[in-house]
């Protein structure tokens, strides 16, 4: 592994870490945040409906199909729309470009798009 991607995992590993350890209160919901979106970790109270029917936009990104439950999950600043993600990590990882990966997620999601069973 390359010493870039190595510090990369390592801060997103530390992180992730740091948002275990924290007190409920880190995960509420801040519906105020202004511009760049919220993210929270609870188990939804309801089915909810993300963006890719639910997908994880990292792994769609990354061309493959990963189904979430939406308990990880970002709401965009600019237009309310939802997306849900299997873990912490790639969370993060999609919070340092949302739009690349939004963009990356939707031309594999086009292309390849789940039949219906």
């Amino acid at each position: 592994m390359k010493p870039a991607a190595r510090h990369r995992l390592s801060t997103a590993l530390t992180a992730c870490a740091a948002l275990c350890v924290a007190s409920s209160g880190a995960f509420a919901v801040d519906q105020s945040a202004p511009g760049g979106g919220i993210w929270k970790a609870v188990v939804p109270p309801k089915a909810m409906h993300g963006e890719f029917a639910n997908e994880d936009p990292v792994g769609l990104a990354a061309g493959k199909h990963i189904k979430t439950d939406c308990s990880m999950n970002w709401v965009s600043g600019d237009d309310g729309k939802l997306y849900c993600f299997t873990t912490g990590t790639s969370l993060l990882f999609f919070e340092e470009s949302p739009q690349a990966y939004i963009r990356a997620a939707r031309k594999f999601y086009e292309f390849d798009r789940p039949k219906a069973r």
